[in-house]
């Protein structure tokens, strides 16, 4: 358990811990790779939300996993990219979470992702929160613990 004084200075930057769905890029399932492949590439994406036609998460889509899918025996068959949709590739097992300011959930679950998906009860992407603004909130807190506290060690 994070320390309640810790816990308080870590969420003092909790606006900036959500990037809401509206500014976040999304593909959809029923999208054929081809267009993925140009909305990761164009915007520079690692991986992209994937959500289905009522917005619901559904997994996630990187360049990686399209070349993957793409790889015959010694080339890639970019003729795959028009027959194959998201839903063919996605991952589907990635982490996510209701709570984007379960600050210590949050960062065991960062240990491995760059990014967690935001979800509310019913799967409607909400946003993301990404290791970069957690960790931005963890630098200030550390910077700033010593300006309101002074830390007295055990015995």
């Amino acid at each position: 358990m994070i320390e309640e004084h810790l816990q308080k200075l870590l969420l003092q930057r909790r606006e900036k811990f959500m990037i809401p769905a509206s500014l976040v890029a999304t593909v959809n399932v029923n999208n054929s790779l081809d267009h993925a492949f140009l909305v990761l590439t164009k915007d520079r994406y690692a991986k992209i939300i994937v959500v289905d036609n009522e917005n619901h998460y559904r997994g996630q889509l990187s360049l990686a996993m399209i070349t993957d899918r793409l790889l015959e025996t010694e080339q890639i068959n970019v003729n795959k990219l028009n027959e194959l949709t998201v839903a063919d590739v996605m991952q589907t097992n990635t982490p996510i979470i209701q709570d984007p300011f379960d600050v210590e959930e949050n960062l065991r679950l960062m240990i491995d992702q760059s990014f967690l998906a935001v979800v509310d009860r019913q799967d409607q992407f909400c946003g993301i929160v990404t290791r970069r603004e957690l960790l931005k909130a963890v630098s200030y807190t550390l910077h700033e613990f010593g300006k309101d506290y002074k830390v007295i060690p055990k015995k």
